[in-house]
């Protein structure tokens, strides 16, 4: 099983999150982009982008911040946090 939790920070404070779960046969980065989508649908957020600093940070830790630059469209949080919970 395949478990990605997402949070949305603001002045340190955790808003809002959840866990989306992927038990799938799908590549790693398929699950992760599909739960990154499904965490963004519920939240009611644009898709962000990945930058390379962005990809260089989950790659090295399995986590990753989404803040303003990421996202095309105004947000009113600090960041969107991923993070990989659990893996197959």
């Amino acid at each position: 099983m395949f478990r990605l939790w997402g949070k949305i920070w603001k002045d340190n404070h955790l808003l809002r999150d959840t866990v989306i779960c992927d038990e799938t046969e799908d590549t790693r980065t398929h699950k992760v982009f599909h739960a990154l989508e499904q965490i963004c649908y519920e939240f009611d957020l644009g898709n962000p982008i990945w930058l390379d600093s962005t990809v260089t940070e989950f790659k090295r830790r399995s986590k990753a911040r989404f803040r303003q630059d990421n996202f095309i469209e105004q947000i009113d949080f600090d960041y969107l946090e991923i993070q990989v919970l659990e893996e197959d």
